[in-house]
């Protein structure tokens, strides 16, 4: 494909080239007639008598002849060595003795993606997916957190002193539903993940998503006890909601509230060393609030999610 400064196109060069070679135009007025210098339209009307119109697309600029490129059998070991051991560029080249920056042209010759963008536990590309409108596929996980005791954590007052404040003070179940398409999120604190509480919240969480208009058609979680059981399916099936389960050993299937999950624990979860869980739990409000409304969602192109819901952003104040 021509740049897009290009004076003529596959199409133009054909007739430049049929004017000298089949009507008999002197080069330098054909190059005139076309507005392009005498070499290039001799060129083009070269390649035209030696190879016809296939000879009118573009050329690869790959050189012929690379006498200094890395030899083979070095790239089959660094090739090798990635994928029996999956280390990046850096730690390639330290093996092998090149410079990372060659090790890592390498790769990309070879067709093999930053390790960020495969599965880590095979190796093999990431398939990543979204679906086509809000609503379509809502993510449900649950994150278990350690609560904070009173008068702080090993954070905030050291570890000897938090472990004598933590006896008691359990866990905190955040259930979270996250639509594939948008991003946006909802989440409860809850007491435990029970069938009943489960189903309890998937149902608050349809009411939620239905106040911002989104209507929801299908929900996807893992293959933990109680969204296995007759409790959620029946919820399911009341509030019309076709359930689906991840393949089992597959966490990466609903990879998008597990990675929400980990953003919720590094941006508020862990962000500051709070005093008590009531201080922590005070600030998510504002925290959702961001993330679903403010804060650039890097798995959408920077938008944030509210933005991805028709007219949702513009009715947030």
């Amino acid at each position: 494909m021509p740049h897009r400064n290009a004076p003529l196109t596959e199409t133009g060069r054909l007739r430049l080239a049929r004017c000298v070679v089949e009507d008999g135009w002197p080069v330098r007025r054909a190059a005139e007639r076309f507005q392009v210098s005498h070499t290039t339209a001799a060129r083009w009307a070269t390649r035209y008598r030696q190879f016809g119109i296939a000879g009118m697309s573009d050329r690869s600029s790959h050189p012929h002849h690379q006498p200094r490129r890395t030899p083979a059998e070095v790239e089959e070991r660094l090739i090798h060595l990635r994928l029996e051991h999956r280390i990046g560029p850096l730690r390639l080249a330290a093996r092998i003795g090149i410079a990372p920056s060659t090790a890592h042209r390498i790769l990309i010759r070879h067709g093999l993606p930053a390790l960020a963008l495969c599965d880590r536990a095979t190796g093999e590309p990431v398939r990543r997916y979204e679906r086509s409108r809000p609503g379509e596929l809502l993510h449900i996980d649950v994150q278990k957190l350690g609560r904070i005791p009173d008068g702080g954590g090993h954070k905030s007052v050291g570890r000897a002193e938090g472990r004598r404040n933590r006896a008691g003070a359990g866990y905190a179940y955040l259930h979270t539903a996250l639509d594939d398409h948008s991003r946006l999120a909802y989440t409860e604190d809850l007491p435990d993940e029970t069938a009943p509480t489960c189903a309890d919240f998937l149902t608050r969480a349809t009411a939620w998503f239905a106040a911002q208009g989104i209507t929801i058609e299908r929900v996807l979680t893992d293959n933990a006890w109680a969204y296995t059981k007759n409790t959620w399916r029946q919820t399911c099936q009341d509030l019309g909601i076709q359930p689906r389960w991840t393949r089992p050993w597959r966490p990466q299937t609903n990879g998008k509230v597990e990675r929400f999950h980990r953003t919720l624990l590094e941006e508020w979860a862990y962000i500051r060393p709070y005093t008590s869980d009531i201080e922590r739990q005070a600030a998510f409000p504002d925290w959702i609030d961001w993330y679903n409304y403010h804060r650039p969602h890097t798995g959408i192109s920077g938008q944030t999610p509210a933005s991805r819901v028709t007219n949702l952003s513009r009715q947030h104040t």
